[in-house]
């Protein structure tokens, strides 16, 4: 290892090491939900424990997105409304944005970065829901979805300057934002992004696809599969801007495994429009003033 690449993991290291520690409601959350035995109510409770959590919700589930045919007031009765998996995803999705600054300098746009991110979820989720060949929960594409492209948030933050320079660079030569980062940093956002969800204990397997999510992806694996076709179909419906605007057309084994290129895919899904609307009440929800 080089003097350079020394330096460059402590800094690393240091920037996330600066960005908070995710909600351990959440965390909980998350465990209970992939517990066979666990009943809503043990849920209910956590999330109730949580009342910036809990209010969040109530505004989202009550806002003209769901048209529920009356007033919910308590989170028992979202869950008996939408389900388990619905609930879940709000209050991983409210805690994720809870993560993020106000506002970055680095020409970052945050409020098109959570739209992004929150279309590539819904997006992977619906493309397990539809394409999955195995058991796998579509509520972990939702997860990755969200949480693939958080190391571009800890960049612009503590690595402002280089990532300014990076979206400059993709800019101007039309290339990938994670291309640029290598070339002007020496590292990507998928690296950082690894590091932090070990700093925020989740699974290897997520923190593995997010290291993953721009390089070779198997086919077999369900969870990349969809979080890579749902990415290039954010970005080639303009759905947010994360940075990146550059779709990519689907490797041969992934169109193979998805019936069709990029274009069939996307109109394999149909009207998504219900999906978009859910993204922007969230990031409205999220981001706005509990006081």
């Amino acid at each position: 290892m080089t003097e350079t690449s020394i330096e460059l993991t402590r800094r690393l290291s240091a920037a996330v090491e600066r960005m908070p520690a995710f909600p351990k409601s959440v965390q909980r959350i998350l465990e209970l939900s992939r517990d066979i035995n666990c009943s809503p109510k043990e849920l209910v409770m956590v999330i109730e424990k949580d009342p910036v959590m809990t209010m969040k919700l109530l505004r989202v589930i009550n806002s003209a997105c769901y048209g529920l045919p009356k007033q919910i007031t308590s989170v028992n009765q979202a869950m008996v409304y939408l389900g388990l998996n619905t609930v879940k995803n709000m209050a991983l999705s409210f805690a994720a944005m809870g993560a993020l600054p106000p506002q970055i300098s680095a020409g970052f746009d945050i409020q098109g970065y959570l739209i992004h991110s929150l279309t590539t979820a819904g997006l992977a989720r619906t493309l397990c829901q539809k394409y999955r060949r195995d058991d796998t929960d579509p509520a972990d594409c939702y997860i990755a979805g969200l949480l693939h492209d958080f190391g571009k948030v800890v960049l612009a933050q503590f690595l402002t300057e280089e990532f300014r320079n990076a979206l400059s660079l993709s800019i101007d030569q039309s290339i990938s934002l994670h291309l640029a980062e290598q070339q002007i940093i020496g590292t990507d956002h998928t690296v950082i992004g690894a590091m932090l969800m070990e700093k925020w204990q989740f699974p290897r397997q997520l923190t593995e696809t997010i290291r993953n999510h721009h390089g070779e992806i198997s086919a077999d694996d369900t969870v990349q599969s969809c979080l890579f076709a749902a990415n290039q179909i954010s970005k080639q419906l303009g759905l947010g801007n994360s940075g990146n605007l550059l779709a990519e057309e689907l490797p041969p084994a992934l169109a193979e495994r998805f019936g069709g290129e990029l274009s069939d895919l996307i109109a394999s899904l149909g009207d998504i429009s219900r999906l978009t609307s859910e993204a922007q009440v969230f990031t409205q929800a999220g981001r706005r003033n509990t006081a």
